[in-house]
């Protein structure tokens, strides 16, 4: 009897484990599904090196309507934003002063 109840106890706690490593497979899965449209995009890293190699210093990055929305410090130290498109890098309506 000693023997059986460990191992019903392994068993309950494999069946767990297991249950949980399929609830997070799921969700990967729905991530990947939500980032299949973004694919051809410049990942954020690059992004960042683009707009820092033309002078600017990167404050904020979001993803917001289908762009990257940057807001940074220019050469002058004036705050900065532009809308960025994602799969080139380059502001849809140039830069403009962040208020």
């Amino acid at each position: 009897m000693r023997n059986i109840l460990p191992s019903a106890a392994f068993v309950g706690l494999a069946v767990l484990v297991l249950a949980a490593g399929a609830a997070s497979a799921q969700a990967v899965r729905t991530d990947d599904s939500r980032n299949a449209s973004r694919t051809g995009w410049m990942s954020i890293s690059e992004i960042v090196a683009k707009v820092e190699g033309q002078g600017h210093k990167v404050h904020e990055i979001e993803i917001d309507d289908g762009v990257y929305e940057v807001k940074a410090i220019d050469a002058n130290g004036m705050r900065v934003e532009a809308d960025l498109d994602p799969t080139t890098g380059e502001p849809l309506r140039g830069w403009k002063q962040d208020d």
